[in-house]
């Protein structure tokens, strides 16, 4: 007799990108072409001397247990990278090491969360945020984005929040922001920074894509007066550095958070291993040529991508100021067919040809405020960017085609037009 999972663990559905990523996966071992912009991953090697330094750590045999905090070295050189990149008054212990950035919204909603806590998320949001916060508990206020806005957070929406809730304890903040690519201005970060400051309100500070700003630069809010009490900053590795399979990112908090976090490592993660911090201190010391030379291209590829889809009929795009995601308003196309926004992405994967698909994910992934919308990533050769746009131009075009998928495929129907 199987024993029953738990109701949390029933209810935990995984990260689409994923699931998308393995089904574009088995199309293309079956034969079928696919231009995979569905996963927010690399095209570019691990820089160079990352790549070298976690193979000689290897050899020399770091190969075992290290502190729970992350090596003294690799917390060093963290603090430096933030003070002098961004302006944060870090020191090596106010930095903890983690397996990527995800991990920190676990160790995050353990370190603050109580049942009934009230979160805000501003959405659409990165759908990991939801189900890492249910775990405890939390009530998660989700906060629409306004593509008139940018995507911007408002934060008028958090007056309201801290006003109206019994019980606001934290906001997740993301910026760069994925799906949409819009980035927090100085003014919004002020504004945020003002309302927080003071109360018993903690942001988790979500910034992987801190070099993916197209206009502008980044800011981070733990950078504002006074947060060190309200905010933990994270970051990672896989965006910058490539270093997306290695696992690696650092959380900035104040020296009582970086103790708090490091117990709960301790007692679930043990440490990172060494010879992956040994990587990421080359990389922050030695890789900031190549990793801003890989910027740049990746600044290109999303130029390219958003100049190719908004000559599509029916896709609309608000420019993204940051990130390697277009996220495409498709709301016309799918409104004409009648078809939902995961049906079209679904639609061009599988259905608009036989021997070739493009992968992309419907913005419901990233919860219901981004119905409507297509998000692309930017994880592939120019040429198969340039590719993928022709492709998507014929597929959305064949209402024939797209009617024959939908009779296959009666959950894609769209119920009610999009606004």
């Amino acid at each position: 007799m199987t024993v029953r999972p738990s109701a949390f663990a029933r209810s935990v559905q995984p990260e689409t990108a994923f699931t998308v990523l393995a089904r574009a996966r088995e199309l293309k071992a079956a034969g079928k072409e696919i231009v995979e912009l569905e996963i927010g991953d690399s095209p570019f090697p691990t820089t160079a001397h990352a790549r070298a330094a976690g193979l000689a750590a290897i050899e020399r045999g770091e190969t075992f247990y290290g502190p729970s905090q992350g090596l003294p070295e690799f917390r060093a050189a963290a603090a430096r990278f933030v003070a002098e990149e961004f302006g944060i008054d870090a020191n090596p212990d106010r930095i903890v090491a983690g397996h990527g950035a995800k991990v920190f919204e676990v160790l995050f909603a353990e370190a603050f969360i109580d049942p009934g806590d009230g979160v805000l998320v501003f959405s659409p949001q990165f759908p990991t945020y939801v189900p890492n916060l249910a775990k405890r508990g939390a009530d998660v206020v989700l906060a629409p984005l306004d593509e008139a806005r940018h995507f911007r957070p408002d934060p008028e929406q958090v007056a309201r929040f801290l006003s109206s809730h019994p019980r606001p304890r934290a906001i997740f903040l993301n910026s760069p922001h994925n799906p949409t690519g819009a980035v927090a201005t100085a003014e919004d970060l002020a504004a945020l920074a003002d309302l927080v400051r003071g109360t018993d309100v903690v942001i988790f500070s979500d910034e992987p894509y801190c070099h993916m700003v197209w206009e502008g630069q980044h800011r981070s809010i733990l950078a504002e007066p006074g947060m060190w009490d309200h905010a933990v900053a994270v970051y990672t590795f896989s965006k910058s550095y490539s270093m997306s399979g290695w696992r690696l990112g650092f959380a900035v908090l104040n020296e009582q958070y970086a103790e708090l976090f490091t117990r709960l490592i301790n007692v679930s993660l043990s440490c990172v291993p060494p010879f992956v911090q040994r990587a990421g201190i080359a990389a922050l010391q030695r890789d900031r040529d190549e990793r801003d030379r890989n910027m740049a291209r990746f600044r290109q590829k999303v130029a390219r991508l958003v100049r190719g889809l908004q000559q599509i009929d029916g896709v609309r795009v608000t420019p993204p100021r940051g990130t390697f995601y277009v996220f495409a308003n498709v709301k016309t196309l799918c409104n004409r067919y009648g078809i939902t926004s995961h049906g079209l992405a679904s639609y061009l994967l599988e259905g608009a040809s036989d021997s070739f698909g493009v992968a992309c994910l419907g913005g419901e992934c990233f919860g219901e405020a981004g119905a409507g919308y297509l998000r692309f990533s930017c994880a592939e050769t120019d040429e198969r960017i340039e590719q993928a746009i022709r492709f998507i131009g014929e597929a959305v075009s064949d209402s024939s085609r797209i009617e024959r998928y939908l009779a296959e495929h009666g959950s894609y129907r769209l119920t009610q037009p999009y606004d």
